[in-house]
Order: structure tokens, then C-alpha cells, then sequence
């Protein structure tokens, strides 16, 4: 734990201008990203006496080592640096709305010279009007299933549309009405696209001309005594209110708005949003946060709007948005929005009539969000907890292991030999964090000398990390004329980073500048994104018995690494061994801990399987050709199609090579050489007959 007052800056150091400042911990990482409109009150209010602090304001500033700031001209410009450095470097102390979710829009590809409706997720495509977001994609079927009756807009991916074009017949949608087969020129490409234009206009809210026409169509029809088509238009109508009735009128005048709504106790925060397009909740969405640092509400909207805005622009950012609390500074954050839309965007709490009215009903949503979020919390939590507790008992541990790594080896008869390193931390998985190893010490297969290597590997990273802190041993970190670190170590793991920051007055303040280099003239290594390395785990757990955990320790040990514990578990008995120890741990099979560990292996099995087979497959369809300087997949592809087949290929001359159209005498020479060279692979047998393949695809007996 650290001392504020061992890195606090002197006043006159901290402009007196807008701003973004950085918190490091002792690893020169970012551990917390804000911004103020004048640094030097900002930053005096984190160097008080840690009593008057708020207490999760003082566990930052005592985890952290040094800070950095970053001048801007405008509270907007700060603004846009926050969010970009909380997106780049992810701070632990920083609120994270945990949104794993993609929520599912109604788009219609008006890009395409047939626009498609389909469901999409992700990243907004330019020339593609969205609708939505849904909570669910069966909403969005359920809704254009009602439509298409009335707006029959192709449905189909472009493969089925090219098929069905070829062959002269539509698909099913086709034959029964919804769709208008513009595949087999039912329609033009004009006349379908006004479908789609009308499609988009009943959506987006002007939903009475259609109703108003279809109803007149269907008098007429009815005093022509054309009943069947007055029949199926009445159907019509009703298939529209039906998907009108889905997005009930909640506010007059089609307004278009988001709605935001917050609930919070002590530690966790949920927030709900509305979605209002033309007067109708188009789409609702919530995410969950824990408050690792000291918000207001007003706090807590700002970084919503950061999260739900931040990548958004046009009309995805609505001309309103209503939320409970104004932030700090509404003024930036409106101009900041306004920005993202091209157009004056208001930022307010309302008042009263239909808006508050249905703010209440948003503000009750997040309420009931934040209580089943507990209910399931406290449930996975407490099983969370009594698994760690568990392990940390069995092994006879100091404490629980928040931070486990499993290590697995995969291979197929001694080929393609790969290891895997999940981690678990708090007991979920952190998928960010895994990692893959190829084996390159030695040939062949040998699963304990494999998994010495990988242990080895995977912990020199981690001492080279505590060497550029200072953490370990005396000497430091060699750079060479480009910035990058040197392999000390001699084992090729050479710890290359991006030189970005800039450390200021002693490495521990500072203004982060243009050209990489510090006040001193040294070069920093460090530019506070998570190392792959950085982290020690309390616990590892490797895939297989006493030679592999033996392994494992021995590679420790030989680093001189004491603190870590190390563990296997066995696939037979599901045993767990310890180092040293002639007979295993014997954990209950109803016991929670033993399913964590069973979810830690099969996950590093699962993963280095993976890795694996990957491989194998590359090495498959590999070429004696695409060792060949110069020659790219184009000019591959005309020479397999020329001579049908690779063998083929070996048995012409020179002068047939240059016959294929883009191949000159110096390339055919090469290829001559490299086909020469390149051993015949072995033929494959086909299974099935047992009949032996050849190149060119044909048999022999």
C-alpha cells in the first residue's frame, strides 16, 4: 500500500486547465482514467487525509504509484479522451457497465440493389436503416412475419437469392405471398425498393396512410363484390394493428428520445434505458455495474451516456434524452452528444406530463433489474466462494486463489505438439488473459518435458515483467536504438511494448508528451495496458498427474519462484496431486471446489484442442508451392487449374510451366526447382473401399 503523499505533485506542477489524468499502480498500470475542468482542484482533492476520503476513493490512491495528466483545450476534448482511454486501457477502478450482450435490430439493407429485412447485431453498416434495439430477435420476426403480408420485402440471404434466381423458381415466402420475388422478376428493382421505402416509413411511425389506404381499398373492393380481395386487405389491416399494438403509442407528437433511468445502493448501480422512435418504445436494453469508485447519479449518467453513445452517430444519438440526474458538466456532455448527431441533441430531467410519467416506468424497470441481479449474484457468489475456500483448505493454502492458471499439452501422436493457459480469476473464466504456446524446445511427444517448457516460458514473461518495474533483481531492462526490450534471458521471449507514456518529474508526474521521451532522455517501456504476463496466479493447476505437477514445480523452482502453488488433476479418479506428495487429494464429487477445478482443466483441454486442430489443418493444406518467393495465390490457382493436379505439375517441362498465362521462364524455373526438391507426399487411402487416391484424383489398385 502506498502513501499518497510519496507521489503527490506540487501545486505549481498542475496547470490550472481542462484535462485527463491517469492513476498507475507500482507495474505502470492505468488503474484510473478522469477528466475536470481544472486539473489542479481535481487532482488536490485526491492528496487529502485519507480519513476524509471517501473509502473506495482511498483504496485507489493507496494502490496507486504515480499519476500523469494530459492537457486539452475544452471540457468537449476531455470529454472525448476519457472515454477513449477507459476504452483503451480498461482501469479496475473505473465504472465498467457490464453490457455482454449485442442486442438485436430490425435493418433493412437499403444498400443493396434489392434491400433485404433481417435481423442484425454490432456495429452500425453505412447505408443500412436500423430500428430498435429489440430485448429479443424473436420480437423482430414476430414483427415482420406481421408485415410482410402487407410490405412482402425479401427476406432471404443473398446465397438463397442467387439460387433461386438460377433456378428460375422462388422460395417458399414467394409462393405463399410474402415476398414479392424480385429474384424471378416478379417486381423490378424499382418497385421493390419502393416496398422497402414504405416498410421503413410504417416503422418509423407514419403508420396512418397505410392504414387509411388498405381501408379504402377494401370498401371499394367490397362494393365491386371482389369479397376475397376484400377478405385478405381486411386481413392485411388487421396484421398491421397487430404489429402496431406491439409499440403502443407512449408519447404524442412522434417523439423521438431515449430514456434513462438509474438504481443504486452502496455498491452496485443498474440503469435502464427506453427506446422512444415516433412515439413508441421501440427497444429496451440495462446494463449492471459495480461502483468501484466514489459517483454521484449524476456521475453514473455521464458514464452511461459515454458507454451508450460513445461509438454511436446520426440519428442512433435521438433528439432528446431524458435522464434522472443532469451531469456535471451538461453543458460539455450536450455539445459532446449534439456532436455525435450532427443536430442540437437536449439533455434533461423532466418535469412532469407523459415523459415523467413514463420515466417512473423506466425508473421501476432498473429497480426490478437490480434486485434479480442480486438474487442471482448472491446465489453464484456464495458458490464462487465456498469452491475457492475449498481448494484453498484441500491444498493446505495461505488463502483463497483468486487468480488461477491451468496449463494443458495437446498433440496427435507426437505432431503439432501446443499447450494452452486459461485463467480464472474470482472463479470466472477471464478470457482476455488466455494464452497459447507451440513447443519448440524438442521434437517428438513428451508431456512432462512439454509442460517444464511451457511453465518456464510463461514465468520468465512474468519475472521479465518485474524487472522493468524494478520489482526484481538489479539489473534492468535492455532497450535497444527502436525503443523495444532485449531477451536478457536468452530463451527468444523478448518483451517488445508500444513506447506511448510519458513518466514526468522523478518517473512519478508528468505531461504526456508528443515524441516519447521523458524529461531525463530515457525511454519508457510501460504504457499502462495489461501485460500479458504481468499477473502472478495463487494457484497453478496443470492437466495430468505427479510427473506433470513434479514438472511444473521443478520449473518454478528453477526460477526461483516459492510463492505459487501448484496442483494436477488426473482424468481417471479425478484425484488432485501436490508436489512431492506419494498420494493424492481426495475431493468429495458433490464438493464445489472439485467442479471449479473440473471447469478450470476442461476449459485449458477444450482450448488447446482447439489450437491444435487449427494447426494440424494448416499444416494439411499446405503446398510444396507456396514456398515459392513470388508466387501468390492467383498465379497457384491458374497452375493447379492448367495441369489439374500438383502432381501434374511436377512431370511438365519448363516451357509447358510458362505456357499458363502470367508465368514467366525465371518463375516456371523456380517452380521446376521447388517441385523437383519436394517429396512426393504420401498417397491417401480412401476408408470407405481402401483404395489408394492419387493426386489427380483418380485410383489404383
Amino acid at each position: 500500500m502506498a502513501d499518497p503523499s510519496s507521489y503527490r505533485p506540487t501545486q505549481g506542477q498542475i496547470p490550472d486547465s481542462p484535462g485527463v489524468y491517469k492513476f498507475r499502480d507500482e507495474h505502470r498500470r492505468v488503474i484510473y482514467v478522469g477528466k475536470a475542468k481544472s486539473l489542479r482542484q481535481r487532482l488536490a482533492n485526491y492528496f487529502q487525509p485519507l480519513a476524509s476520503l471517501h473509502p473506495r476513493t482511498a483504496t485507489m490512491v493507496t494502490t496507486a504509484a504515480s499519476v500523469e495528466w494530459t492537457v486539452v483545450s475544452t471540457e468537449v476534448e476531455a470529454l472525448q479522451l476519457e472515454y477513449s482511454w477507459i476504452k483503451e486501457y480498461d482501469p479496475r477502478f473505473n465504472v465498467k457497465y457490464r453490457d455482454d450482450k449485442s442486442y438485436p435490430y430490425l435493418a433493412v439493407t437499403l444498400n443493396e440493389e434489392f434491400p433485404r429485412v433481417q435481423v442484425m447485431r454490432g456495429h452500425k453498416k453505412k447505408g443500412v436503416r436500423y430500428f430498435g434495439p429489440y430485448a429479443h430477435a424473436w420480437a423482430i420476426r414476430e414483427t415482420v412475419d406481421l408485415m410482410l403480408r402487407v410490405f412482402p420485402v425479401r427476406t432471404c440471404s443473398a446465397g438463397v437469392f442467387r439460387n433461386a434466381a438460377s433456378a428460375g423458381r422462388p422460395c417458399l415466402l414467394g409462393y405463399i405471398g410474402k415476398c414479392s420475388a424480385p429474384c424471378v422478376g416478379r417486381v423490378t428493382p424499382e418497385e421493390h425498393r419502393e416496398l422497402a421505402e414504405e416498410f421503413c416509413d410504417f416503422m418509423a411511425g407514419r403508420t396512418g396512410t397505410y392504414i387509411r389506404r388498405l381501408e379504402q381499398q377494401m370498401t371499394d373492393a367490397a362494393e365491386e363484390m371482389e369479397y376475397e380481395k376484400a377478405a385478405r386487405l381486411r386481413d392485411d389491416i388487421g396484421a398491421l394493428r397487430r404489429a402496431m399494438e406491439k409499440n403502443a403509442v407512449v408519447l404524442a407528437d412522434a417523439t423521438d428520445a431515449d430514456l434513462i433511468a438509474l438504481a443504486e445502493d452502496e455498491l452496485e448501480a443498474a440503469v435502464q434505458i427506453f427506446h422512444v422512435r415516433g412515439g413508441r418504445v421501440r427497444g429496451q436494453r440495462g446494463w449492471v455495474t459495480d461502483k468501484v469508485e466514489a459517483v454521484s447519479t449524476a456521475g453514473l449518467v455521464e458514464h452511461a451516456l459515454q458507454q451508450l453513445y460513445g461509438e454511436e452517430s446520426g440519428d442512433a444519438v435521438p433528439k432528446e434524452v431524458l435522464v434522472p440526474a443532469v451531469p456535471e458538466d451538461a453543458e460539455a456532455v450536450t455539445q459532446w452528444l449534439s456532436g455525435r448527431r450532427g443536430s442540437q441533441v437536449s439533455l434533461r430531467v423532466p418535469q412532469r406530463g407523459d415523459k415523467k410519467d413514463l420515466m417512473v416506468t423506466v425508473a421501476r424497470n432498473a429497480q426490478q433489474a437490480l434486485v434479480l441481479h442480486k438474487t442471482k449474484r448472491a446465489s453464484d457468489l456464495t458458490t464462487r466462494s465456498r469452491a475457492l475456500e475449498e481448494i484453498a483448505e484441500a491444498l493446505d493454502l495461505d488463502s483463497a486463489p483468486l487468480r488461477i492458471e491451468c496449463f494443458d499439452i495437446s498433440h496427435l501422436q507426437g505432431q503439432d505438439v501446443v499447450a494452452s493457459m486459461v485463467v480464472f480469476e474470482d472463479g470466472l473464466p477471464r478470457k482476455s488473459e488466455y494464452r497459447r504456446f507451440q513447443i519448440k524446445g524438442f521434437e517428438g511427444q513428451d508431456d512432462v518435458r512439454s509442460m517444464h517448457e511451457v511453465i518456464s516460458r510463461r514465468f520468465r514473461r512474468y519475472l521479465a515483467e518485474k524487472e522493468k518495474t524494478g520489482e526484481w533483481g538489479p539489473e534492468a531492462v535492455a532497450v535497444d536504438a527502436d525503443g523495444d526490450a532485449v531477451d536478457t534471458h536468452g530463451d527468444g521471449l523478448v518483451v517488445t511494448e508500444a513506447v506511448t507514456g510519458v513518466t514526468g518529474v522523478d518517473g512519478v508526474t508528468g505531461v504526456t508528451g508528443v515524441d516519447g521521451v521523458n524529461g531525463s532522455g530515457e525511454v519508457p517501456l510501460d504504457d499502462g495496458r495489461p501485460k500479458r504476463f504481468a499477473y502472478p496466479p495463487q494457484l497453478v493447476v496443470v492437466d495430468g498427474g505427479q510427473p506433470q505437477v513434479a514438472a511444473a514445480r521443478r520449473a518454478l523452482d528453477e526460477l526461483g519462484i516459492d510463492d505459487i502453488a501448484v496442483c494436477g488433476l488426473a482424468k481417471r479418479l479425478e484425484e488432485v496431486w501436490l508436489p512431492g506428495d506419494d498420494d493424492p487429494v481426495v475431493l468429495p464429487r458433490s464438493s464445489e471446489g472439485l467442479y471449479l477445478l473440473q471447469r478450470v482443466r476442461d476449459t485449458a483441454h477444450d482450448f488447446a484442442i482447439r489450437y491444435q486442430r487449427s494447426k494440424r489443418n494448416k499444416r494439411i493444406r499446405t503446398s510444396p508451392l507456396d514456398a515459392i518467393p513470388g508466387l501468390g495465390d492467383t498465379r497457384k490457382q491458374a497452375l493447379i487449374k492448367h495441369f489439374g493436379s500438383v502432381k501434374r505439375l511436377r512431370q511438365a517441362t519448363i516451357e509447358q510451366i510458362c505456357e499458363v498465362p502470367g508465368m514467366g521462364r525465371k518463375t516456371a524455373e523456380a517452380v521446376a526447382v521447388a517441385l523437383a526438391q519436394a517429396a512426393p507426399a504420401a498417397p491417401a487411402v480412401n476408408t470407405a473401399t481402401g483404395e489408394i487416391m492419387e493426386d489427380d484424383g483418380g485410383t489404383t489398385a
